[in-house]
């Protein structure tokens, strides 16, 4: 697949749903909360439509002035963009790729907070989680309330998911912590030389 960048790639997602101009493929994505996966913004969403057309998976099909509007031009998706969209997607979803949060770097070496600050750094994220959780909560309830189909939202149910594993991950290990469960100092690998067996009869 060509190089797209992600706004490009989920513009062209939503062209293969049906015509759409830029301003109704902004709103449609503000609406799904798409711009939770990509970062969006009117003048960059008209730049990437430019490149979808200028690389054959788009095409103008036409300009119209609603009232005292601005003339607005609708797209769709050509054939071959089809076929891009339908590979691209094969591949993001069957194979994992490789991805360095910096939440994962953290935890690596968070040993090096003392264990207080440590706990209350993952207790406070846990709540920012649950916070956020909460936001994806009212989103499904409006996406629910307007019968859009679950297929097209089915990434706010994952992230919702994935924010709950999460969760529940940060609470059991800083309540490891707190207790002594996880030990947080003595050496990185435990001396286990006075552990040898040793031969009874010498």
């Amino acid at each position: 697949m060509a190089s797209l960048t992600p706004l490009a790639f989920a513009a062209l997602g939503l062209l293969a749903e049906s015509p759409m101009h830029p301003y109704e493929m902004f709103q449609t994505m503000l609406q799904r909360r798409e711009d939770q996966n990509v970062k969006v913004r009117p003048g960059t969403l008209y730049h990437q439509i430019g490149r979808l057309v200028d690389l054959g998976f788009a095409e103008a099909l036409g300009t119209a002035r609603e009232g005292n509007r601005p003339e607005r031009t609708t797209y769709a998706i050509t054939d071959h963009g089809r076929s891009e969209l339908e590979a691209g997607l094969r591949r993001m979803i069957a194979e994992p790729a490789d991805e360095y949060p910096e939440f994962q770097l953290a935890v690596s070496h968070v040993d090096n907070l003392p264990a207080a600050d440590a706990v209350t750094a993952m207790r406070a994220r846990a709540d920012a989680l649950r916070a956020q959780r909460a936001g994806y909560d009212e989103a499904a309830t409006g996406l629910q309330a307007k019968q859009l189909a679950e297929r097209y939202w089915l990434d706010v149910s994952y992230v919702r998911g994935m924010l709950t594993a999460q969760i529940e991950w940060l609470t059991a290990t800083a309540d490891r912590i707190a207790s002594g469960d996880i030990t947080w100092d003595g050496p990185a690998v435990p001396d286990n030389s006075s552990h040898e067996d040793k031969d009874p009869t010498r």
